[in-house]
């Protein structure tokens, strides 16, 4: 059993997967050296503030949006880049909102996302083997031994990246550009562009209809100004555990450790298991947390998981991600969402639609249809239904870009499109159109857990007759 005594470095005695091998040992040092003196990324009071809007999800009362890049990348940063990504996200976000008729609390795989678990530590193209690529934090894409050395100093320019990603997040969060008015004209857009916008236009009517009123009760962005802003959160994967490390720092205020790479920060299904590195670090930190959990975990592990990363029970604190693909979320989920019911453990329950469901298409590509990242949320919402639970959120791969990487959608991406602007660094994303389709997909199944929904709903219909 893991042992009560946690320090941000206790996780080092422990055993690790998926840390590369640094063979310059003094500069892994002198990079973690600079990073602890460098300015906390995130504030331990923002950490807080997502943990009590998760509390609301967890207590089904709010709804978790978690996207963005599978893997950031050094090459393709800017600033329209991460524009798109935010502006996606608010567009799902309102349809979400009026759709289940709660808040949507906003977190993007940004800032930080950049260390990505391989399912081999090397890579062999034709007669050379070298190290696999790990993400831009650890070493680059290019093939040769120079590129894919793993490089402490990668981590400083990661965390100048994901600062200056977070001035920007900020300044669209709080500046006028989230407008909730602004936001909803984007999605008219997208529903006047959209091979399927037919299926769409009632609920657009009915925000319209709603927007319309708000303004004749004199209820604006200009005299309520929290109609032009919004709460956004940043998250990564707690892989590159020097790194996390590096940016703990102890709140002025409680005296307690907080991880200030990100508000929350989440082990994968390659690196959770009880004793090792990943669980160690993370159980210390009171930054609210994310468990990834696939078809292999039990009952039992995840049960014990729990014990160690929320044994106080606190709502918020803890975020399942199932992530079982479409055809085994019935079969895979059920039993660990009745576990937990039955322990009366709090949770927020999340579903990946994105990583149990990849495959490679005729023409080489990895890639994952959109007809199954479709299924399986509803496979979700079923699940959580039947337990009498609440299918507190979504956590998808996706990029505010015109991207071809995942097949399908009402667009109708298919194989032979793939090539044409396949972009991603490392897995294959939604793009921003295949988001937003999948937001008014989803809206349909928050509208059904939505007590107050069919109420609306029959007064709109009276109102129409």
């Amino acid at each position: 059993m893991t042992t009560t005594q946690w320090s941000p470095d206790s996780w080092r005695t422990k055993p690790a997967k998926q840390l590369p091998n640094y063979k310059d040992i003094a500069a892994l040092e002198n990079t973690e050296n600079q990073l602890q003196k460098l300015p906390p990324l995130v504030f331990a009071g923002e950490a807080r503030n997502l943990q009590a809007r998760l509390g609301d999800v967890a207590e089904g009362n709010a709804f978790l949006l978690q996207g963005g890049d599978c893997a950031e990348s050094f090459a393709e940063f800017n600033a329209n880049k991460i524009r798109d990504t935010f502006r996606a996200l608010l567009q799902m976000a309102v349809v979400m909102t009026y759709s289940g008729s709660m808040p949507i609390v906003k977190l993007g795989r940004m800032a930080g996302q950049f260390a990505k678990p391989r399912s081999s530590d090397n890579e062999t193209q034709g007669d050379i083997t070298l190290p696999s690529y790990r993400g831009d934090i650890v070493n680059s894409l290019e093939f040769t031994s120079e590129s894919r050395e793993p490089n402490p100093q990668r981590m400083i320019d990661a965390y100048h990246q994901s600062s200056a990603t977070l001035n920007l997040l900020r300044a669209f969060a709080s500046g006028g550009y989230a407008d909730l008015n602004r936001v909803h004209q984007w999605n008219l857009d997208f529903v006047a562009n959209s091979p399927l916008g037919e299926r769409y236009q009632t609920l657009s009517n009915q925000i319209n209809n709603a927007l319309c009123f708000m303004k004749a009760c004199g209820i604006t962005s200009e005299t309520v100004p929290t109609l032009k802003q919004t709460d956004f959160y940043t998250s990564h994967e707690a892989l590159l555990l020097p790194y996390e490390e590096a940016l703990t720092r102890t709140d002025s205020l409680t005296d307690d450790y907080y991880d200030t790479s990100a508000h929350l920060v989440w082990i994968g299904a390659r690196t959770h298991q009880l004793e090792n590195a990943q669980v160690e670090f993370v159980r210390g930190i009171k930054n609210p947390i994310g468990l990834k959990c696939s078809p292999a975990l039990s009952t039992d592990e995840l049960l014990r998981l729990i014990d160690v990363l929320n044994p106080d029970n606190i709502p918020g604190r803890l975020t399942l991600i199932a992530r079982m693909g479409y055809d085994h979320v019935e079969e895979k989920l059920t039993p660990l969402v009745r576990a937990v019911k039955n322990e009366g453990r709090s949770v927020v329950w999340s579903c990946d639609p994105m990583h149990g469901n990849t495959i490679k298409s005729h023409s080489g590509f990895k890639t994952r249809p959109f007809d199954n990242i479709l299924a399986e949320v509803k496979n979700f919402f079923a699940v959580h239904k039947t337990e009498g639970t609440h299918p507190g959120g979504i956590h998808i791969e996706m990029t505010g870009q015109d991207v071809t990487e995942c097949v399908g959608g009402a667009h109708a991406i298919g194989d032979e499109d793939l090539s044409s602007r396949y972009h991603t660094h490392c897995d294959p994303r939604l793009n921003a159109n295949q988001a937003l389709e999948l937001a008014f997909l989803i809206s349909d199944e928050l509208r059904d857990i939505c007590p107050r929904c069919n109420d609306r709903e029959d007064a709109d219909y009276r109102a129409a007759q």
